[in-house]
């Protein structure tokens, strides 16, 4: 198909230093008494209550723009309920607020290698995040006490793209661990450093991104390149280690999302590159409740390719070719927008693979970048249930809430409420669940009760953006696919990124839906004699099919009529900074998969 064409819990964990622990513990008496609540969890009922977030943000720290309390303040301006301070491995030669760190009075002891950037000594990110990012992110909760904010990582994966991670603990020890083992961009290897994090509870810690050679001295360390499939596997063991002090209660939660997962085209052994579906299988097999999705919608969608960096060609029939799998199709990458691709392919074996959105914020396409503020574009709703009882959500609420899947994301607030649920007799199940039956269902009652906000963050400013319209969803595509068992990492089937059975079942016009007392649209969908085992997503959009250079001529179809997003680089006009206003116009929203099995 020429898809351009049709378009846990309480812990205590030591300090990893001195250091850290004086850092942290100063930080918390500081708080004021009003922020009663760290966000993790205290001693009601049980409420689940819908939470809008963003994974993934950078600020001055890394390669971002801005402060990292400007990037916090708009987080909290734009509406988010939950943010996770989520940048680049490595290391970097400023702070949160762009000073050299050499130039700090006192300047800070600097651990491990010496390197310069610029004329400055840089710090280790396993440091700066251990001793300095993390005493930020206190701070900013007792700033915003009614918001929760994660402490992450945007992990440079060995042999891949990027990755948004963070971790739930009372300290950040354990990201700082992992990001010091397993970053691509951490080549810190001198052994005294080694040494001092030779600590309870991770032991001595092994650095798993290169190979070393201490021919020219103690302190002169020269990395040798492992071979892709090399790094692979050390991509595997991060996620593994990860896992593993999950289940062992040295943290309490913590996810790896993957990010912009197209962009750098398809993965070779020779090359290295993206991500392929085998690789997603890898990490999730060796950390099911950590390695649980992907940024399907990756942030930068003012940019000129939707959130890619490399361009997508499209010739005057509207046939794209490209060497990043197609860019993107209305801001969402192929492995989620194609019907039967990547992400069907991980569904199909009923593996627990969702899918959310971010901001990458770096820079604002007003001053000269091209992203949109946390939560003004992009945002992923989770349905957090406050399983203590405290009154509150936690931040391993939130957490515990995106590994269920019960989670969609949107673009441009096109709607800012989703439930979808599936029943049959006294069984239900909502995104994420799973509704199970010993013989073929007779009736299968899938119901989609949606909401639409009066207007979005799109504000007009006679330039840029010149027009705003109300959003209002046009029509809703309710999309299957059969479930098999895992595939066995020998077989074949392994790499293969497609599923045949994944299909347009049913799409929905205003037509359609009813509105109930409260202001919601539903929509009830019954399936008769549901034999097999399957799974049913949602995705939706303002533009109706047939909008030039946005989406098809409906495909008449036996199962529905409907049409795909095109590629995004037909749109013209959808270059540089006005972008934004092509983002505004071309708003999705995508649900994750309810699962029904079927003993047959």
């Amino acid at each position: 198909m020429s898809f351009c064409k049709s378009k846990r819990r309480s812990i205590t964990v030591a300090m990893f230093s001195a250091f850290a622990a004086s850092v942290a513990l100063t930080t918390l008496a500081a708080l004021p008494e009003a922020r009663a609540d760290d966000g993790l969890g205290r001693g009601g009922k049980a409420v689940a209550k819908w939470l809008s977030g963003d994974f993934h943000q950078h600020t001055l720290y890394t390669d971002g723009s801005t402060a990292f309390d400007f990037a916090m303040r708009q987080s909290d301006t734009f509406g988010l309920d939950w943010w996770a301070n989520s940048e680049h491995g490595g290391e970097r030669n400023r702070n949160g607020e762009g000073a050299f760190w050499d130039a700090l009075i006192p300047p800070p002891a600097i651990l491990g290698a010496f390197e310069l950037s610029g004329g400055h000594r840089e710090m280790w990110r396993w440091q700066s995040l251990r001793d300095f990012a993390f005493a930020d992110v206190v701070r900013n909760r007792g700033l915003y006490p009614d918001k929760r904010i994660f402490s992450g990582l945007e992990w440079n994966v060995p042999g891949h793209e990027h990755c948004s991670t963070a971790v739930v603990a009372r300290d950040a020890s354990a990201i700082s661990a992992f990001e010091y083992q397993f970053d691509n961009s951490d080549d810190d290897f001198l052994p005294d450093v080694t040494n001092d994090r030779a600590m309870a509870p991770y032991g001595t810690l092994t650095k798993q991104n290169g190979k070393l050679d201490f021919s020219q001295g103690p302190t002169a360390v020269v990395t040798t390149s492992k071979s892709f499939p090399e790094r692979h596997l050390d991509a595997v063991k991060g996620c593994a280690w990860m896992q593993d002090t999950y289940d062992r209660g040295l943290i309490d939660n913590a996810w790896i999302v993957f990010a912009h997962v197209e962009r750098d085209g398809a993965w070779t052994a020779d090359a290295g590159g993206g991500y392929n579906v085998e690789h997603f299988r890898d990490f999730n097999n060796a950390a099911p409740d950590v390695c649980f999705g992907f940024e399907g919608a990756p942030g930068h969608q003012v940019n000129g390719d939707r959130g890619f960096g490399n361009p997508v060609t499209c010739d005057a029939a509207g046939v794209c070719t490209s060497d990043d799998f197609g860019g993107s199709y209305g801001g969402a990458g192929i492995y989620t927008a194609k019907v039967g691709g990547l992400w069907d392919a991980l569904l199909g074996e009923g593996r627990r693979w969702f899918n959310f959105a971010s901001s990458d914020y770096h820079r604002h396409y007003t001053a000269g970048g091209d992203d949109f503020y946390p939560g003004e574009y992009q945002r992923t709703w989770v349905k957090a249930i406050d399983a203590d009882r405290d009154g509150t959500h936690s931040l391993s609420e939130i957490a515990d809430g995106l590994r269920s899947g019960n989670a969609w994301f949107v673009q441009g607030d096109l709607i800012d409420f989703l439930e979808f649920e599936a029943q049959s007799r006294n069984q239900k199940a909502e995104m994420g669940g799973e509704l199970r039956a010993v013989k073929p269902i007779n009736n299968l009652k899938l119901t989609i009760r949606f909401k639409s906000p009066a207007a979005n963050n799109c504000k007009p400013d006679g330039s840029l953006i010149t027009s705003c319209a109300a959003p209002l969803v046009d029509h809703i595509d309710l999309i299957a696919g059969e479930i098999g068992g895992k595939i066995d990492p020998a077989s074949a089937e392994y790499a293969n990124p497609t599923n045949a059975s994944a299909q347009v079942i049913a799409s929905f016009t205003a037509k359609d839906w009813e509105t109930d007392r409260d202001g919601y649209s539903v929509v009830v969908h019954h399936l008769k004699n549901v034999g097999s085992s399957m799974y049913f997503r949602l995705r939706g959009t303002n533009l109706a099919c047939g909008t030039p250079f946005e989406t098809g001529e409906p495909a008449r179809l036996p199962s529905a009529d409907h049409c795909n997003p095109l590629a995004d680089a037909l749109v013209t006009r959808n270059l540089g900074v006005d972008g934004a206003q092509e983002a505004w116009n071309d708003l999705w929203f995508y649900s994750n998969p309810i699962f029904v099995y079927v003993k047959r």
